[in-house]
């Protein structure tokens, strides 16, 4: 019995090493097996060192495709965007809105337009009743057409002229389409643009000079973009026609290129997330609040809620009772400590003890002229304007002007001025004064009084304009060469009396006073007015 008991210990020692034997195989096996899976997490680690790549997954790794090389007109247009516009769009940011999103959709059609350059660069040049022409020009439309909506929905907006600025000055980026002169087009949109871009300089000039920077900074985009159509497409957008392919090809790489993405910065991959050892289940949910309903009750329930109301006073017993030292309408030291928050401005929002809405308060009136800080005389040409503000019977005497054919001329809040305009200028604008004598020679487009009350004028040569509004007191003397020619434009004036020379040199000048009482009356339905003639 004691040999057979040796015998099965022995056998059963036997088959326990055979076992352990066969499990340290398959967990070696099972290592070595999983160690390349691991890519970069080590479970059991036997020996420091970096990791080397695998030549086998440095063949794996495509090349990375070399991107075509831009062309030089199209990296000229670049440095527009990145330079001048970029710069105004910032400025149009510190502005604020809605100047910043229209600046936005300005930039947005500039690199509409770099798409269509890179676009004739590669294709030939299509009929431009084709549709694929218009295709290409799809996105640039749609850009200028969002500047355009900003300006119409903000109509009302006091920067509605910042807006008019850019809403004209964006057809600039239309000379694509213009043969064979596109950068005298981009000007003449310059001219268009300057009408309300003018307006801001004349309203912020003394205000804020941020707004002056603002238009000036549109205006170098339209110098900037002359000089490089000039440089690159003098006559017309220059396409492909040696070597292009189709537009179609052209626009569908130009598309394919944008919107595939760039590669990602060289790095190894994000490694994978740790192999689970065990099945743990679900993470446990997070702990419930305190008070918290029990989950068979229902919030919506209404039965529930009228339960809650049949308690009857039971239901404020939880409520905390204020102490009265807490109670301002019983402590009046602690209602004088409490701040009272700030009234808003418009009338809804505060209510009288009987509901009304309070009236609201009448805004400060300006102060009267004659109060008013002094400011500094002014003459400065800026650009081709020149600028005459602030002249109050200056000891010089008369104020000189030697103008050119492109200058125009400001003339605001002078009093008892003479000023002489030498030579042909394009146009005067007077603006806010009395008492302003003006001698000119020639102008090519007209002249403009607004507010100037006892306003004299002399025309030596030929003038084709004369727009007179809330103008009391003017008296107007022209030439023989332009009496006949001369037309004249009122509105809201008085006492405006027109010297025409006589008959012969020696004759004195004939006064004509313009009339000021019309006479209206309604004849088959249509107005008729008349002037009323005074006899004797």
């Amino acid at each position: 019995m004691a040999s057979n008991g040796m015998n099965n210990l022995t056998t059963l020692i036997k088959r326990l090493e055979a076992a352990t034997s066969r499990l340290e195989d398959i967990a070696s096996s099972t290592v070595s097996d999983a160690a390349p899976l691991t890519n970069g997490v080590e479970a059991i680690p036997t020996a420091p060192g970096p990791s080397v790549p695998s030549a086998a997954a440095k063949a794996a790794a495509p090349p990375a495709a070399k991107p075509d090389p831009i062309p030089e007109s199209v990296e000229a247009f670049d440095e527009i965007i990145k330079g001048d516009v970029t710069a105004f769009n910032k400025l149009s940011e510190k502005i604020g809105e809605p100047v910043a999103k229209q600046s936005a959709c300005l930039l947005r059609s500039f690199d509409a337009e770099r798409k269509f350059l890179l676009i004739t660069t590669k294709a030939k040049k299509p009929d431009r009743e084709a549709p694929v022409y218009m295709e290409i020009l799809k996105d640039l439309q749609g850009a200028m057409g969002s500047v355009s909506e900003v300006k119409e929905e903000n109509r009302s907006s006091p920067l509605v002229n910042h807006l008019a600025t850019v809403q004209e000055g964006v057809a600039m980026l239309g000379w694509i389409t213009v043969d064979p002169k596109p950068a005298a087009f981009v000007i003449s949109m310059l001219e268009g643009s300057q009408f309300w871009g003018n307006k801001v300089l004349r309203e912020f000039r003394d205000k804020d000079r941020l707004h002056v920077e603002w238009v000036q900074a549109f205006y170098r985009i339209f110098k900037t973009l002359e000089g490089y159509i000039n440089e690159y497409h003098a006559k017309g957008v220059s396409w492909n026609n040696k070597d292009g392919v189709d537009p179609e090809e052209a626009l569908r790489q130009v598309d394919s290129s944008t919107s595939t993405p760039a590669p990602a910065a060289s790095g190894p991959p994000p490694p994978p997330p740790l192999p689970k050892f065990d099945d743990a289940g679900p993470p446990p949910p997070p702990p419930m609040p305190k008070n918290a309903p029990a989950s068979g009750d229902n919030p919506s329930d209404m039965g529930a809620v009228f339960d809650q109301l049949s308690r009857g006073s039971s239901v404020t017993s939880g409520l905390r009772k204020v102490d009265p030292s807490q109670m301002t309408h019983k402590n009046p030291a602690l209602r004088a400590s409490t701040a009272i928050p700030p009234e808003r401005s418009d009338s809804t929002s505060s209510l009288s003890p009987n509901g009304r809405g309070k009236s609201p308060v009448p805004s400060k009136r300006p102060k009267p002229e004659s109060m008013r800080t002094k400011k500094p005389a002014r003459k400065a040409l800026d650009g081709s304007k020149w600028i005459i503000e602030n002249f109050d019977s200056p000891s010089e005497g008369m104020i000189t002007i030697e103008a050119a054919i492109n200058h125009s001329i400001l003339i605001t809040k002078c009093t008892k001025t003479t000023i002489r305009v030498v030579g042909k200028a394009n146009a005067i604008s007077i603006d806010s004064s009395s008492g302003v004598s003006l001698v000119i020679d020639s102008l090519v487009s007209s002249v403009d009084v607004i507010k100037t009350p006892k306003f004299e004028m002399q025309v030596l040569g030929t003038l084709p304009t004369i727009m007179l509004d809330q103008v009391d007191g003017a008296s107007l003397y022209l030439s023989k060469e332009t009496a006949e020619v001369t037309e004249i434009f009122t509105s809201k004036c008085s006492s405006v009396n027109i010297n025409v020379p006589g008959a012969t040199e020696e004759d004195d000048y004939r006064e004509c006073p313009l009339p000021e009482q019309i006479r209206s009356k309604v004849e088959g339905g249509n107005v008729i007015s008349e002037i009323v003639e005074h006899a004797g």
